[in-house]
């Protein structure tokens, strides 16, 4: 049966997505809550190119997260809500949420198996922050490939809480040479090289492991490249590990399972291990930027609306402005947040609250968000309706194959919420005319982006998300992502949508249900 979404004040209008701010202002103003087309029209290509000419330029030195040209944004974002009249989030009036972050510098590890000395960075990498500790144990589970599927577990019958636990990279793969878990010629996301290392390290964390080897000599040069030294990776002081994650050579994993290349089954290997881990890191702070306009029916109910602040700073002298990833969505957050303003102005505020949150450290592991989402949220979490989560909307992704420049990748939309991706999907017919493209909301999809950007914090809470996204293109995360190459009439057409979407939110009778919780 086809579901039949009724959009609060929506149904009955036609919306002009691409009118002019001075049209807009031609005509009187609304006299009801109803009127949303003149809000929307508020949001022009004229004001956010002006915003982003000055958000990703130069003056703003890349907006590294703790330097100087960061510390440049938020005061820039601070400034422009102090100008609109939209107070702080927070009830103390400071914009500013202060999060404590550490830069990881190489950790000090002596690790031996049966009394011979493995070094770090030759043997093994550390990829964690941990904690610094100690393990002394002669018993060390082998847990074959560290999958766990609905077709095929390696964890059936086997107890790995508060153990070291040896895994292998790759799947089962059956005499046919069809894969175990696909039961086609395809692997699954388990051997996926991009995907295997995190999914493997969480499941393991999942199921108690107090340290994880993971034998991936295929990925070994890379993981030492990304992992191996320090070259100021973060994290948040207040989420140090307790498990100890490291990828391991054919040297150090032989030494433990001779036949491991072989062997595939689960099991108890008597072998002395011992583990002297001590942390080295050193501590600053960065900031989240959280401004906020309260209900007027049912002011404790959240809709945010997020995007990330930060980029990739200074390289080698060059200055990566990062106008696109995320100038976009942080100017589109700004103009969304003035549209709402507006509408306060004249009487008509939203229903329910509207908290604009601009995230720090998201180009270092998503840090800003998880900071809110899982330490120091300034609303509850338990009052938080939805996330909106901005992250590139500038540009198109030259690989993409329809020839349709007015798109958006979605993701995440029917994620956790069946009745978040229905309104999305009305909104966006009603409104704006953008061909979703879902390509990358694929639960299998090889390159991660529902783990890669802010929204998945609130996700892995139960919140239901939608990420918008351009996909990447030539200039991703390097110096040449300027304002000139934005595509402001697409900017303006995709920030509007979301003004929509979250307009509908704030203003329905009834929030918005969790039908498919983690």
């Amino acid at each position: 049966m086809k579901k039949t979404i009724l959009l609060s004040g929506m149904a009955a209008l036609t919306f002009g997505c691409h009118t002019s701010k001075n049209v807009a202002e031609s005509q009187p103003a609304p006299s009801s809550v109803h009127d949303v087309n003149f809000y929307a029209k508020s949001i022009t290509a004229a004001e956010l190119k002006t915003n982003l000419y000055t958000y990703a330029s130069d003056d703003f030195e890349g907006r590294e997260t703790g330097q100087p040209g960061q510390k440049k944004a938020v005061e820039y974002l601070k400034q422009h809500y102090v100008n609109q009249d939209i107070p702080a989030a927070k009830t103390d009036g400071n914009y500013f949420q202060e999060v404590p972050l550490e830069i990881i510098k190489t950790p000090e590890v002596n690790l031996t198996v049966n009394s011979v000395k493995f070094d770090l960075l030759t043997d093994f990498i550390s990829v964690l922050p941990s904690k610094s500790g100690a393990i002394n144990t002669d018993d060390i589970v082998y847990a074959g490939y560290g999958i766990a599927s609905d077709s095929y577990s390696d964890y059936n019958n086997l107890d790995v809480n508060g153990k070291v636990v040896l895994i292998k990279a790759g799947e089962p793969v059956k005499a046919d040479g069809t894969y175990e878990i696909s039961g086609t010629k395809d692997a699954s996301k388990w051997s996926n090289y991009r995907q295997e290392i995190a999914l493997k390290r969480d499941l393991a964390k999942e199921k108690g492991a107090k340290a994880i080897l993971f034998y991936a000599p295929k990925v070994y040069d890379m993981a030492a490249n990304r992992y191996g030294k320090s070259r100021g990776r973060m994290s948040l002081q207040d989420k140090e590990e307790s498990t100890y994650y490291f990828i391991i050579n054919t040297k150090l994993a032989e030494a433990i399972l001779p036949e491991i290349e072989t062997e595939n089954t689960p099991k108890h290997i008597s072998t002395k291990f011992n583990l002297e881990y001590t942390k080295i890191s050193e501590d600053f702070n960065s900031e989240n930027v959280a401004a906020f306009i309260k209900g007027t029916e049912k002011p404790d109910e959240i809709i945010i609306v997020s995007a990330h602040l930060d980029h990739e700073g200074i390289k080698n002298g060059e200055i990566y402005n990062g106008a696109d990833d995320d100038g976009s969505g942080t100017v589109a957050v700004m103009e969304i947040a003035d549209a709402f303003k507006a509408a306060q102005k004249d009487g008509n505020g939203p229903k329910r609250s509207l908290l604009f949150l601009h995230v720090t450290g998201e180009e270092k592991g998503l840090l800003g968000s998880s900071y809110y989402a899982d330490i120091n949220p300034i609303k509850p979490l338990s009052n938080t309706i939805a996330d909106l989560n901005i992250d590139m909307i500038g540009r198109t992704d030259p690989t993409r194959k329809s020839s349709n420049r007015n798109y958006l990748y979605l993701i995440g939309s029917d994620k956790l919420s069946t009745e978040l991706h229905d309104i999305s999907e009305a909104v966006n017919k009603s409104c704006c005319n953008i061909e979703f493209d879902y390509t990358f909301n694929d639960d299998n999809d090889p390159n991660r982006f529902y783990y890669r950007s802010d929204h998945y914090n609130f996700a892995k809470n139960n919140i239901p998300v939608i990420f918008y996204f351009n996909g990447t293109h030539a200039d991703y995360h390097k110096p040449t992502d300027t304002p000139d190459k934005i595509q402001y009439d697409l900017l303006e057409n995709r920030t509007r949508l979301v003004f929509y979407t979250a307009w509908e939110l704030a203003n329905r009778a009834e929030p918005i249900k969790v039908d498919k919780a983690l």
